[in-house]
């Protein structure tokens, strides 16, 4: 009798923190809303680790091409971290996004990208920027090769410029999904991926992976696996109805021992702060300025210049000659020669 009633207890404590956290994540989305109906979803539900069980709760709403999304995850320490944001359809295909983060520690990272669909392919390029101002950068691009069939590559830069890439391929048949992948760190080093989810009943999923890391000759492998019961939610009107989890019963050849819950903690995690209303100051009109008129000047008289004389040529006159002097010949007589011999040569008669 003692056990069914410390089993009731810690259910209803269960429930009742699950149901707080879901509050708190509406009432975030709530915020982030803008049109008048709540047409969207919300769930919330519990992860068991190796380190603790850790309690989340996520809502979204969907209206006019954009859906606004909040939750909230507390750890098995009683922390809370928040994560809100949207997502906008801008064409066919296009898609952008912006939001904010704000882990346990109280500090908040901005988030914002893009993601373009086309051909059974999508890509999307985004940034981060954390308390600090630094922002770290990112790109990825996720196709679909086959029925249950894809295959992702992509890039992250830190803010300090270096750069490590991945490419990781996935495959899903029945109920599961099995993904590898490989990361090539900065410095050289690689991580090796491997993993399946595997859904065993409406609400359960069951991880297993494992992760080995290589840095020159050194390797170290970590293999971990988990079981993820999650609750149903629904909303309608102002009545929340919880439904309780799910409890999964560990496998035969393994020994869980779960402790009892912590004693029910109020948490309360403020939405996002509002932008600062800005305060508008009109400041008076300046005093009317006195504006003396001068006089018109006096009217320019006009003066008209002659242009300048164009220089004296000199002429040099050359004197007349003197006069002619007339010199009458007194012609002579002429005188018939008649024709003679001079020597043995014959001269015709002529005057002379």
């Amino acid at each position: 009798m003692k056990t069914r009633s410390t089993f009731a207890s810690a259910a209803a404590s269960k429930t009742s923190h699950a149901r707080h956290l879901l509050l708190v994540a509406t009432a975030a989305a709530l915020t982030l809303c803008s049109g008048s109906a709540f047409a969207g979803w919300a769930h919330g539900g519990t992860a068991y680790t190796g380190r603790g069980e850790y309690q989340g709760a996520h809502v979204g709403s969907c209206g006019g091409g954009s859906c606004s999304h909040a939750g909230a995850v507390e750890n098995p320490w009683g922390r809370v971290a928040t994560n809100s944001g949207t997502v906008t359809r801008t064409a066919p295909g296009q898609f952008s996004n912006s939001g904010t983060a704000y882990g346990p520690n109280g500090r908040s990272v901005q988030h914002a990208g893009d993601t373009s669909c086309a051909g059974g392919s999508c890509t999307h390029d985004g940034s981060a920027t954390g308390p600090n101002g630094k922002t770290a950068t990112g790109s990825d691009t996720v196709t679909r090769t086959a029925p249950g069939q894809y295959s992702s590559t992509g890039s992250v830069t830190g803010p300090n410029g270096n750069t490590s890439t991945h490419a990781a391929s996935t495959s899903c048949a029945g109920y599961t999904c099995n993904r590898s992948g490989t990361v090539n760190t900065a410095n050289g080093g690689t991580v090796a991926h491997s993993g399946s989810a595997t859904s065993v009943a409406p609400g359960v999923v069951v991880t297993s992976g494992s992760a080995t890391a290589t840095s020159g000759s050194h390797s170290t492998t970590v293999v971990g696996g988990a079981t993820v019961t999650s609750g149903t939610t629904v909303v309608t009107g102002s009545t929340t109805v919880v439904a309780a989890p799910v409890i999964v019963p560990p496998p035969p050849s393994s020994t869980v021992v779960i402790a009892p819950p912590p004693p029910p903690s109020t948490v309360v995690v403020a939405p996002p702060p509002p932008p600062p209303s800005s305060t508008v100051v009109i400041a008076p009109p300046p005093p009317a300025k006195t504006v003396v008129v001068a006089p018109p000047p006096p009217p320019v008289k006009t003066v008209y210049v002659a242009p300048a004389r164009p220089p004296v040529k000199t002429v040099y006159v050359a004197p007349p000659p003197p006069p002619v002097k007339t010199v009458y010949v007194v012609p002579r007589r002429a005188i018939w020669i008649p024709g003679h011999y001079v020597g043995a040569i014959w001269i015709p008669a002529h005057w002379a």
